[in-house]
């Protein structure tokens, strides 16, 4: 048996079709019921009993009975419903797939709880069923219809058991917490409770044995009293508001330094806009990077962005904190200029969670043998998380994972359940897991699937490889790299021309060759999307044999490349430009200092040296060009550890010094992006894979144009151009660092370059570059966005044939999307690796004092950077249970006045350096304020707050970091 529904279907290209869906109905799905002879399950006995066991009865409902329960009561009581006291539930198809919906860790319980025959519940598939069955009515939302579905399929049982020759007749018992729900339910003649009735009054009596249960019920009862949060709007109210323009819809995003404040980033018209989100209730129960909507209150209760540093410590439990959140919410607001307001709002419903696994510790529990405890996730940006375990004990000092079931009203925080232990917290091996699951970075070892498709080895150049290809291998290339680099995807050739001109030549990897489109090789690496660099190790993008051998550009070996080659003038002006497949074979494998020391040397004039000394008086030319057109040169703290050959443990830190070759290969990996980006958009301007780098909000650099006029200093930001003018002038003879500084500033102001397909955008300038396009051509070993684009530059070229995915723009947006994604956790992972091996640095380093300067001042506490490290650190001036000192904030003139001692943006102080220890889940890197003396600060309370930058391992563990070119600070940028 079927129903059908008709409607029509307009396409892209315009054409109307006629689309016919088809649902399957039957007459032959069973009940459950053991009882039930006509359903054929009487003699072989269904899930469901006719009667429980031992003969006992509910003193609300004495005669035997099924359970049905609604979406709400599965979503927020699962906890009592796996309980071995419940039993015969009915859980019907629809309240299965909106549980689905809603949470998946929710949905895999319920489906457990299903295939233990021991529990007898039953899943009924309503939806397919003809007597239950219904179609949604015109003018009835998703909800109104799924509820009518519920009471239809409880009426249908209820007609349906009457039936049974039984001593006693079954009933069916509608649960629900719905209040229109429930009063339909009795109007239609359906017996119907609410689930804590049921339990307080009709199985707490009967069963005193289980007082347990009604402990936990008793608990949610009180709590459910104090409603802590508004309700969250049903989906049809928010789509409607959306529609309207009522609401807005954004991503919500967290604040790391304050738990009371977010920010909802709200897409639209081409361009992202900010609301602020201030205090626990406008929060209202969402999660970092849900997706949200949000009411805009009146522009009378718009506020700035809070100079509050605000974390939310650890309660001796989870309900001390709810009387001081008014308080500490109070300590948001700040007297501030009306040209500082932001659109504020507060949070109305939530359209879609981005709940996923929290790797964390449980927090300190006073009582050990309590079963409910507050889980810490790793993440400041998440709240904790209440659970029930018994393994509490067990679990102590243990990184584990929590998946989160659901958020009620009345709770300060989330309800969840434990699902896996990691290991010892502190253990290197554990902290890389954490670090790369809290970061979503595909590290699974590469499946047979995928390894075969990988060439056989030995592997040889063929007669058919060289088909479309130039064979190169007379010139003499070499590559330019960090120390220990095995992934080597660029190298570079200059020689002179007999017309008196120059050839100069990038030549990439031509890793295409070996992934061919569509298959798994090429699915993997587009899942993973980057390379992800790692102070210990390196997770590739492809299988070793790849990465490390036969696409690397390693020396004196032929290796398959796609060449960008140049004629130039001496003056470093593009002649003339040409791309080809091609087969190299490089004539050394140079480091950055190597390098540097044959350009410098006043003996050597081999070939190598010959071409680098070029390529060099060239780079020197094309940066000065980039920069007078309004290129920016930014600054971001690197540093790097030097590790024990033995243990791994970090025994050196310390910022990492450029050098010239880095500048020069930087250079020719910028122009071959460039003129690659130009190519393919000329044949494909549909369809190419550019990179753009948007110009920031101007109220970006409010903070960066005030810290420049507390020195005395103009900073413009009209342009690009002008911010790098201003940068370039801004010099003081007795502040020599005080540049640095500013640039390192002006890099917090940049917006994050992003992969788009040319088709679905129209602003595909970079702003960094100062570049009108740009794209990724020479790192194709690690970014698969380089693939993609080499792929399209073959097709440009004639030396390979396109495929449908190629020119399809929605499918190359959907792949740009992810490739954003997969790039920034990279980065987010890369940093949180550094931030643990300093950890591991100073754990052995004890006390060190070093010079730092302020980068920002808060409403109580200052930023300060220890340039020798590339650390950046909090340290607050409030401590906890003690005397408040007395501060003075000044916003407009960024300075805080402690005790009578100002500070000002950079500043120049001095700090010692220490790791505390004493929290495991979130160890910290102290800091105490050694100059300025006495004002009134205990150096118990000087914490380190974050880091800048991620690290690149040298000597004993050398391993890669990702090519540092400047475009790649940006994306160190929010």
């Amino acid at each position: 048996m079927l129903t059908s529904r008709t409607f029509l279907k307009r396409t892209r290209a315009g054409a109307v079709l006629k689309v016919v869906r088809e649902h399957y109905l039957r007459d032959d799905i069973a009940c459950g019921a053991a009882a039930c002879a006509a359903c054929g399950a009487g003699a072989a006995g269904g899930p469901l009993l006719e009667a429980r066991p031992g003969g006992a009865a509910s003193s609300l409902c004495p005669a035997p009975h099924y359970l049905l329960l609604d979406t709400n009561v599965l979503l927020h009581q699962i906890d009592i419903l796996e309980d071995p006291v419940i039993q015969n539930v009915i859980v019907l198809q629809t309240v299965l797939q909106e549980v689905r919906k809603r949470s998946a860790p929710v949905y895999k319980r319920i489906r457990d709880v299903i295939a233990n025959s021991e529990k007898h519940f039953y899943s009924f598939t309503n939806e397919h069923h003809k007597e239950t069955y219904i179609e949604q009515e015109q003018g009835e939302n998703a909800n109104d219809r799924n509820d009518r579905a519920i009471r239809v399929a409880a009426k249908w049982y209820s007609e349906h058991l009457a039936k049974l020759q039984s001593e006693e007749k079954i009933q069916i018992i509608l649960l629900t917490n719905d209040r229109k729900n429930k009063e339909k339910a009795v109007e239609e003649g359906i017996t119907a409770y609410t689930f804590e009735f049921y339990i307080a009054i009709g199985w707490v009596k009967t069963y005193t044995n289980n007082c347990f249960m009604f402990v936990r019920l008793l608990q949610n009862e009180i709590e459910s009293g104090r409603i802590l949060f508004p309700e969250h709007l049903p989906l049809s109210k928010l789509q409607q508001g959306l529609k309207s323009g009522l609401y807005l819809q954004g991503t919500f995003r967290a604040n790391r330094d304050n738990y009371l404040e977010a920010t909802v980033w709200v897409h639209g018209d081409g361009e992202e806009r900010e609301v602020i989100i201030h205090g626990l209730k406008n929060l209202n129960r969402a999660v970092h990077e849900d997706i949200v909507a949000v009411e805009l209150l009146s522009k009378d209760a718009w506020a700035a962005p809070s100079s509050v540093v605000l974390l939310d410590d650890e309660p001796q439990n989870e309900e001390d904190d709810v009387e001081k959140e008014e308080e500490r919410e109070n300590s948001l607001k700040t007297s501030v200029s009306k040209s500082m307001l932001r659109p504020t709002g507060r949070v109305v419903g939530i359209i879609k969670r981005n709940w996923r696994p929290f790797c964390g510790m449980l927090s300190k529990s006073q009582i050990k043998e309590a079963r409910r405890h507050l889980f810490t996730p790793a993440d400041r940006r998440i709240p904790r998380i209440r659970i029930e375990t018994r393994q509490a004990s067990t679990l102590e000092g243990q990184r584990i994972i929590v998946a989160i079931d659901g958020w009620p009203r009345t709770s300060r925080y989330p309800n969840g359940h434990f699902v896996k232990n990691l290991g010892a917290a502190g253990d290197k091996e554990t902290e890389t897991e954490v670090l790369l699951l809290e970061h979503d970075v595909p590290h699974q070892p590469f499946s047979q699937a995928v390894l075969s498709f990988l060439p056989q080895t030995p592997w040889s150049i063929t007669d058919q490889d060289m088909k479309f290809r130039e064979d190169l291998r007379h010139l003499c290339v070499c590559s330019v790299d960090p120390p220990g680099c095995t992934d080597i995807d660029d190298a570079l050739h200059c020689r002179d021309l007999e017309n008196g001109n120059l050839e100069v030549g990038v030549h990439i990897a031509d890793v295409s060759h070996f992934i061919r489109p569509g298959n798994a090789l090429d699915q993997e690496s587009a899942k993973r999307g980057t390379t992800v660099y790692l102070c210990e190790k390196r997770i590739d993008m492809v299988p070793e044999l790849l990465s490390s051998n036969l696409c690397s550009l390693r020396s004196n070996v032929d290796r398959l490349a796609f060449s960008c080659i140049w004629e130039m003038n001496h003056n470093a002006e593009i002649l003339k430009t040409r791309f080809t497949k091609s087969v190299i074979n490089s004539k050394a494998s140079l480091t950055y200092a190597e390098a540097q020391m044959r350009i410098d040397s006043t003996n050597m004039r081999d070939e190598i040296t010959v071409s680098l000394r070029g390529l060099n008086k060239l780079a020197k030319i094309l940066k000065k060009r980039r920069i007078d057109n309004g290129a920016l040169t930014l600054s971001s703290p690197e540093v790097r550890f030097h590790m024990d050959s033995e243990t791994h443990d970090p025994i050196d830190l310390q910022t990492k010094e450029l050098k010239e070759t880095n500048s020069m290969v930087e250079e020719f990996m910028l122009l071959a992006n460039i003129s690659v980006a130009q190519k393919i958009y000329d044949e494909f301007s549909e369809h190419a894979l550019l990179r753009k780098h948007p110009a920031p909000p101007p109220s970006n650099y409010d903070i960066l144009v005030k810290a420049a006029k507390s020195k005395g200093l103009e900073i413009k930001t009209d342009s690009a151009k002008a911010l790098a003018d201003s940068l370039d002038s801004a010099e003081s003879s007795s502040f020599p660092y005080l540049n640095t500084l500013l640039r390192i500033l002006a890099t917090r102001c940049m917006m994050q370059a992003v992969y788009f397909c040319s088709g679905m955008d129209t602003d595909f300038h970079h702003y960094g570059l100062a570049s009108p396009i740009y794209t990724h051509f020479t790192s194709p070993i690690r970014r698969y966005a380089d693939i993609i684009v080499h792929r399209l530059l073959a097709v440009a070229i004639g030396a390979d044939s396109t495929y449908p995915d190629l020119t399809d723009k929605h499918k190359l947006a959907d792949l740009c999307k992810n490739l954003n994604y997969r790039h920034k956790m990279a980065q987010y992972a890369q940093r949180a690796s550094v931030a643990f091996h300093t950890q591991l640095f100073f754990k052995s380093k004890g006390v060190v004092n070093e010079e730092a300067y302020i980068l920002f001042v808060r409403k109580n506490a200052i930023v300060v950077l220890i340039p020798k490290y590339g650390l950046e650190g909090t340290v607050f001036f409030e401590e906890k249970d003690k005397p408040k000192p007395t501060l003075v904030f000044n916003d407009e003139i960024p300075s805080l006045t402690v005790e009578g001692t100002t500070f000002y943006t950079f500043d120049k102080v001095k700090v010692n350096i220490m790791l505390d220890a004493s929290n495991i889940q979130h160890q910290k890197i102290r800091m105490a304020l050694v100059e300025p003396k006495n004002i009134g600060v205990d150096s118990s309370n000087l914490v380190l707050a974050g880091l800048l930058s991620h690290a690149q391992p040298w000597s004993g563990s050398e391993l890669r970091s990702s090519q540092r070119t400047l475009e790649d600070l940006w994306l160190l940028c929010a």
